[in-house]
């Protein structure tokens, strides 16, 4: 019997940005929103326990994941960093804001606030983050042995 895949998302080859790292840690962003929506169980104490206690690793993990993510930018000077960066910024204070409504006390909506990352996040790589590999690209040559390299000189370290 096949096993059943309760993920709310799947990885695909379409979400790829071309840079390793990136994949990894999108990889893990969907893995968290995966793990929230299998946590939806429709026993809201239960699930404001978990909300508790995953929501601050997932903070933590985007705010790293963006860190990373802009330091990348940043080093090959993409033309749209300010607005990338605005864009993080901006999901940030939408998390924390939900962060806060439930430490004063207001009712969180789990499924919400999965579907609320999920289609953020989606639509982040699919649109945006695509645009700073296309940029990449410009820079990458592919060396004798086949694996792509990025010269010194094309990025600011």
């Amino acid at each position: 019997m096949a096993a059943v895949n309760n993920n709310l998302v799947t990885w695909s080859k379409t979400f790829s940005v071309g840079i390793r790292s990136m994949d990894n840690q999108h990889k893990e962003l969907l893995n968290l929103v995966n793990d929230m929506y299998n946590h939806v169980i429709g026993d809201e104490k239960e699930e404001n326990a978990y909300f508790k206690k995953v929501v601050k690793k997932t903070v933590s993990y985007i705010k790293t994941h963006f860190a990373d993510e802009e330091k990348i930018l940043k080093s090959i000077k993409f033309h749209g960093y300010f607005d990338h960066k605005r864009a993080h910024d901006s999901f940030i204070l939408k998390v924390v804001d939900n962060v806060r409504d439930y430490e004063n006390g207001k009712r969180v909506n789990l499924t919400s606030f999965t579907h609320f990352l999920r289609e953020w996040i989606l639509t982040h790589i699919a649109i945006m983050d695509k645009q700073y590999f296309e940029y990449f690209k410009k820079f990458i040559a592919r060396r004798a042995d086949k694996r792509l390299s990025i010269a010194a000189e094309d990025i600011a370290c």
